[in-house]
């Protein structure tokens, strides 16, 4: 069987993106299926400056929550997270960014056969280190550290070429109408939705590689 094309659409600085995305991860591993994925840009806040903003401060404003649900739900995230393998430390991981050239290097990287390597730095950058995804100079500093030209990285964000790819991500993302991340396009025709566990990743790659079979 060919080998299963999966696009997981999330956002750089989403919480329950690198969740699911492992879950993902584990479910193709324990079933010793081949897939290849392709990351698509979904960002939660485009028109946060380069600065980015104070999570704690972000989510009272935005969502009205109080310091004990904000506890609450971290505690929550935290653990779910570690069930996940995935290390978050909120020590360091203090503000949300606006992830535009994020997802516009992740892009880039993915001519170079390198986007899942680098979807990972992302995260490892982000949730473990705190460090800022709207800073093009840490985003050519994770370049470099894979081993790529930060030069090219750099001049391929300005390109007419890479906008209009990249555009067209985007435009594949609208389509979908999706109100929130994560989410995954299994051969380009089933949706599936949310940081699911990896048992439910499981039946849904072991039923949809049964009916593509």
């Amino acid at each position: 069987m060919k080998n299963l094309h999966i696009e997981v659409i999330h956002d750089l600085v989403c919480s329950w993106c690198p969740i699911g995305y492992a879950n993902l991860q584990s479910a193709i591993s324990n079933l010793n299926i081949k897939a290849d994925l392709h990351f698509l840009p979904f960002e939660l806040n485009p028109q946060m400056d380069e600065q980015g903003e104070d999570i704690n401060q972000h989510l009272a404003q935005r969502y009205g929550w109080s310091a004990r649900k904000q506890t609450e739900y971290r505690s929550h995230l935290l653990q779910v997270a570690s069930n996940a393998g995935v290390t978050m430390d909120f020590s360091k991981r203090s503000h949300y960014y606006n992830s535009l050239n994020g997802h516009k290097i992740l892009h880039w990287c993915e001519s170079q056969n390198k986007q899942q390597a680098m979807n990972e730095r992302l995260i490892t950058a982000y949730f473990k280190q705190g460090l800022n995804m709207g800073d093009t100079q840490v985003l050519l500093k994770l370049v470099g550290e894979l081993g790529l030209d930060p030069v090219a990285a750099e001049a391929a964000l300005t390109s007419n070429t890479l906008e209009q790819q990249f555009k067209a991500k985007q435009k594949r993302v609208q389509q979908l109408t999706l109100s929130s991340v994560p989410a995954f396009v299994l051969n380009h025709n089933m949706l599936v939705t949310g940081s699911n566990s990896v048992e439910y990743f499981e039946l849904i790659l072991t039923s949809f590689s049964q009916q593509s079979a």
